[in-house]
């Protein structure tokens, strides 16, 4: 059975207690860079390799950084004024040219992910992936961590027409599930993330994997703010 958030306030509704989650939940939708995975290393290097053979200057570490999480053509123009929709695409080839397989072989867990999602599993509730990053780099990347058996799918990039803030792709998850929205909790680490959860009406817990401070997420009204993932799992097992 689902439980549904009744308590309010005038900022929304009140975080759910600390072994109360797993009751509120039928599932779980991660996003993934910076959520449950770490790909600076090799974003970074898309981002540089393709800065420069589009003639821009080259993008530092921490620069780059601050747009994980967004569309690349989005991150391309926040990065060089250039909306011109010819270059914003030749922009994610010459990304991928580094990025791709770098990204799948480079590409670390965070501490606490793998129990996180194994823990879940083995209290029935559903977990999946729903991301800006290709869907198929996200399945190799969990398969080589052998925790794609976890999951009921993963949404990237290329399955939606809209990027987050975008419903689209946890409207798709819903679908899947057969859930209302008020049963899935999705747990991300952008503004852009906790919109998709407000445009779609899930609840949203944001994690501090990123770069993203816990106040940038005040207007959102998470039901909870997670340091980490071990925290997190501790939150939602009580």
């Amino acid at each position: 059975m689902t439980f549904l958030l009744t308590v309010r306030n005038d900022m929304g509704p009140d975080p759910v207690q600390q072994g109360e989650a797993m009751k509120h939940y039928s599932a779980v939708c991660f996003d993934f860079d910076y959520t449950l995975g770490d790909s600076t290393d090799s974003i970074v290097a898309g981002f540089q390799y393709g800065f420069e053979r589009l003639g821009h200057p080259i993008p530092d570490r921490e620069t780059v950084r601050g747009t994980i999480g967004y569309l690349l053509e989005d991150a391309y123009t926040m990065l060089t004024g250039d909306s011109d929709p010819a270059r914003r695409a030749q922009f994610r080839p010459l990304f991928l040219e580094v990025a791709k397989e770098r990204q799948r072989r480079e590409t670390v867990l965070f501490p606490g992910a793998e129990e996180l999602l194994r823990a879940l599993h083995g209290h029935g509730v559903k977990t999946a992936i729903v991301s800006t990053k290709r869907g198929d780099t996200i399945q190799y990347i969990m398969e080589r961590y052998h925790l794609l058996d976890q999951l009921e799918f993963v949404i990237g990039s290329e399955d939606v027409h809209a990027p987050k803030p975008d419903p689209q792709g946890l409207n798709m998850a819903l679908e899947r599930m057969g859930l209302k929205p008020e049963e899935l909790l999705f747990c991300g680490d952008t503004v852009l993330d906790a919109g998709a959860a407000k445009n779609a009406g899930c609840p949203f817990c944001a994690v501090l994997n990123g770069t993203t401070p816990a106040g940038d997420f005040a207007d959102f009204h998470p039901v909870h703010i997670a340091p980490d993932l071990f925290e997190l799992r501790q939150w939602l097992e009580g």
